[in-house]
């Protein structure tokens, strides 16, 4: 399975960005897939997850109600729609995929290589 995540940048805070992860290999399709961070002196971090389905999502208190994940399996991409960005929320973003939905990062196998989100005060 390989990973590439895109859609990272500078946005003011308020502001919204999205992000993709584009899936490749021949099951990519069925795992569930998250996404982390890391922010600059910091531990990574989860953010959000989706089943294979895209039925069930699980999201960290920090971003609930202010970052969606979902997923296309047709494109075999999964985004992250974040609005009301806050400085704090400045790190490099990271998709991963894993056999089951979970928070650990230790229970993802595949991982992208990451793109920058910078939110500016």
């Amino acid at each position: 399975v390989q990973l590439q995540a895109s859609g990272g940048g500078l946005v003011q805070a308020g502001g919204s960005l999205r992000l993709s992860c584009a899936a490749s290999g021949r099951t990519s399709r069925n795992y569930a897939k998250g996404w982390f961070r890391q922010a600059p002196g910091k531990e990574r971090e989860f953010v959000a997850a989706i089943s294979v389905s895209g039925v069930s999502t699980v999201y960290a208190d920090s971003v609930k109600g202010r970052f969606t994940i979902s997923r296309d399996n047709a494109k075999n991409t999964v985004y992250l729609q974040m609005n009301s960005l806050k400085p704090e929320d400045t790190a490099v973003y990271y998709c991963a995929a894993a056999s089951l939905l979970g928070r650990a990062t230790s229970g993802y196998d595949y991982w992208g290589q990451g793109t920058l989100v910078t939110v500016s005060s």
